[in-house]
């Protein structure tokens, strides 16, 4: 670890969870705030800046689907692993979907959890280092990732999603080389299962309409049939 103590938010009523969290947390080094409502979540990510946040599902006062859905609305990046007693898939795909970078069912081993907090850590850290693109063009299209933001030349004005921000940041990474859909939701979905859905077709459709002057024929986000997709850049 760092000199400095990573930061985490725990958002858990269940006291003896939270007891245990926060005790391991602590002895690891890191530094632990705790929440115990969903009402006051988005508030304490504001005045905290925390590195992490562990966000249960089911809390008093608002969801932890609605909190995740505000804390990516309000362009943090910092990752967040949701807890939850359920263990059907689609409450995962939801989750994922609006912006938890991972899920951990209960009850869970405290090992796995350290274990995966140090990997998002890990991954969040070199990405910062890697300095994320804040300004693309393509072509006459201008992409402000900073303001989350396309410029069409015609003068209209498209908002991205955090997750369209995400998709965007990692095809230009790979700039030039076939991505498959699996790399797809792994990196910026953060998968870590098998899955059948059309997610990210269905993302890069859309993106595709915001970021291409002629999207019925793409030239800058392209379908490579039978293996997945490429950004060229000029």
């Amino acid at each position: 670890m760092s000199d400095k103590a990573k930061k985490i938010i725990v958002v858990e009523d269940e006291p003896s969870l939270v007891f245990t969290l926060q005790g391991t947390l602590e002895a690891e080094g890191y530094e632990v705030v705790v929440v115990t409502d969903g009402t006051s979540a988005v508030e304490s990510v504001h005045k905290e800046d925390p590195d992490l946040m562990i966000l249960d599902l089911m809390l008093p006062g608002k969801s932890g689907y609605d909190i995740c859905k505000e804390v990516r609305e309000s362009k943090y990046t910092f990752p967040i692993i949701m807890l939850t007693a359920r263990d059907q898939e689609i409450d995962k795909v939801a989750g994922l979907n609006i912006g938890a970078d991972d899920y951990i069912t209960k009850p869970f081993g405290v090992k796995e959890l350290l274990a995966r907090i140090k990997a998002r850590l890990r991954r969040a850290n070199a990405y910062s280092k890697s300095g994320p693109v804040e300004m693309l063009k393509l072509g006459q299209v201008k992409i402000d990732l900073r303001e989350s933001e396309v410029h069409k030349p015609d003068g209209v004005v498209h908002e991205l999603s955090t997750r369209e921000v995400e998709l965007i940041q990692y095809l230009v990474s790979k700039s030039g080389q076939p991505i498959s859909r699996d790399d797809l939701l792994e990196n910026v979905w953060r998968y870590e299962f098998s899955t059948n859905t059309r997610t990210v077709d269905v993302h890069i459709s859309k993106l595709r309409a915001k970021i291409e002057v002629h999207p019925d024929e793409p030239r800058y986000l392209v379908t490579l049939h039978g293996v997945g997709y490429m950004l060229k850049m000029d």
